[in-house]
């Protein structure tokens, strides 16, 4: 084997710097990324939370409106629908939620009488990085939440609701459940919200 000459170790000497200071940059690179990353999931999380917030405190909200409405089955179609009267804005649990995910509402939208779009920012800066501005940006991200009814119904005829005050129509629901109901039926018995109405992240 030839002996080293002095010169060898000179020349490599740099390659290995140069080598070395290209993983250290991918390194903090990936980092970044995953910065990144990280801070546009947790955006997305909050906007996810928020928007299925605001469209469970609609639901609620419509539940109680069918319960009130019990023993006037002519009205149960317009709640299923999202209408009735004495509905309150929902976009306060939104907030509630984005805040618990350490996030900003920016927008909050009832698109139509069933769904609601949100709009968050995350509280957090992705964070210091070798990428310039990243210090200072945070992320963004948007989610929409539906309501969907889970039951339907056949409003009886004049000659069925003859002989009685009131006769209420079965509640045929998703799952194959059916509610027979009366004027009678406890509160405690009657549909909970999450029997009458779906909510959930749209597609």
């Amino acid at each position: 084997m030839p002996p080293r000459r002095p010169g060898d170790a000179g020349q490599a000497f740099p390659i290995y710097i140069t080598v070395v200071g290209g993983l250290l940059f991918l390194a903090f690179a990936y980092f970044a990324v995953g910065q990144a990353a990280a801070n546009r999931n947790g955006a997305q999380t909050a906007a996810d939370a928020a928007a299925l917030a605001a469209a469970q405190e609609r639901r609620d909200q419509l539940s109680k409106a069918w319960v009130d409405d019990l023993l006037a089955p002519e009205k149960w179609q317009d709640i299923f629908d999202g209408m009735t009267e004495g509905l309150t804005p929902s976009c306060w649990r939104a907030e509630q939620l984005a805040a618990s995910n350490d996030a900003t509402v920016l927008s909050c939208n009832a698109d139509g009488l069933l769904s609601y779009t949100v709009e968050v920012q995350t509280n957090k800066t992705v964070g210091d990085s070798i990428v310039p501005g990243t210090e200072t940006k945070k992320s963004l991200a948007t989610a929409t939440a539906v309501i969907e009814p889970r039951c339907g119904f056949d409003l009886p005829t004049a000659e069925e609701g003859a002989d009685e005050e009131v006769v209420l129509p079965a509640l045929n629901c998703k799952g194959g459940v059916d509610w027979e109901l009366d004027p009678e039926t406890p509160e405690d018995l009657l549909p909970k919200p999450e029997d009458l109405f779906d909510v959930h992240l749209a597609d």
